[in-house]
């Protein structure tokens, strides 16, 4: 499946996200597909493997925040053609909804569940 584009995205947060990005870049050869944010503070970076499929998603650990999680834990973000009827499975076996479906402001339509 060579070209396609990735369904499932590994999302990480660091408290300096730059310093990682840069690390990833120069060590291991990913490609920065974008970043956003100003200065040291990383809103939302995506950097590709260059060999094909894969990738990640990376931020500033920002406290406070719904989707916190401590540097060193990773999320998952996962891309779906139905994303109302994998919604309705998940709250339907019990998840911890941590942000309900909705539309975002990116054209995006996502919730936010956390694992047991």
């Amino acid at each position: 499946m060579t070209g396609s584009n990735p369904t499932l995205w590994l999302t990480l947060q660091a408290h300096d996200a730059q310093k990682l990005i840069d690390y990833y870049v120069e060590t291991f050869g990913f490609v920065l597909a974008a970043r956003y944010g100003e200065g040291r503070d990383v809103d939302h970076a995506q950097l590709n493997w260059p060999e094909g499929e894969g990738g990640f998603m990376l931020g500033s650990h920002k406290p406070g925040t719904e989707c916190e999680r401590e540097p060193g834990t990773a999320g998952a973000y996962v891309v779906t053609a139905d994303p109302a009827g994998l919604y309705g499975r998940v709250v339907g076996r019990g998840a911890d909804i941590v942000r309900p479906l909705a539309e975002t402001s990116y054209g995006s339509t996502e919730f936010i569940a956390r694992d047991p």
